[in-house]
């Protein structure tokens, strides 16, 4: 049975939602979307120190979207766009929760489901040494390294659950929830 879409999002729009959005991740979707997550932040009287930390860990969820996200299959009943992807913003009890969602091609999960994993196992020490290491490295990159996502965990002091849901036998939905207290 194929991934539901709208199963997933209906079960991520719990809480009290501040900003949700569906569609193609593009740099000026992304410029227009934090801006109006900045603004709802700000209005909603969170502390500046929490809404810099839900603001950070956000830009690092969207730029995640933004390298990896794959035009969706047909079969998703969703817009064909490139870079397709969804996150929600929502406030729930005493934290914040970030979740976002992405089709890709079966094929490149593997590296990426690894890194997660990898960077999950660290300890609080071994983080550190990691980031520097990463931070000292001349020749790799963020998108190759996972600088992000040691730097969500950094900020947050909370593990990333992800969840890989098979689509069809070509399609995977990557499904990322980060929590910020």
């Amino acid at each position: 049975m194929a991934f539901d879409l709208n199963q997933w999002y209906f079960q991520k729009i719990s809480g009290d939602i501040i900003y949700k959005y569906s569609g193609t991740v593009s740099s000026e979707k992304i410029t227009e979307s934090l801006n109006e997550v900045e603004n709802s932040l700000r209005t909603s009287k969170v502390k500046f120190q929490k809404r810099k930390k839900v603001y950070n860990v956000l830009v690092e969820c969207i730029q995640n979207l933004h390298h990896h996200a794959d035009t969706p299959p047909l079969s998703a009943e969703v817009d064909i766009v490139p870079k397709f992807g969804i996150f929600v913003i929502a406030k729930d009890h005493s934290f914040y929760r970030i979740s976002t969602g992405n089709f890709l091609k079966t094929e490149r999960l593997i590296g990426i489901e690894d890194r997660l994993k990898m960077i999950n196992s660290l300890s609080d020490e071994d983080l550190v040494v990691v980031y520097r290491d990463i931070l000292n490295n001349e020749e790799s990159t963020s998108k190759s390294t996972g600088l992000g996502l040691l730097d969500m965990i950094r900020k947050t002091g909370n593990k990333l659950e992800y969840y890989i849901y098979v689509h069809d036998d070509k399609y995977s939905f990557l499904s990322l929830d980060v929590y910020i207290s």
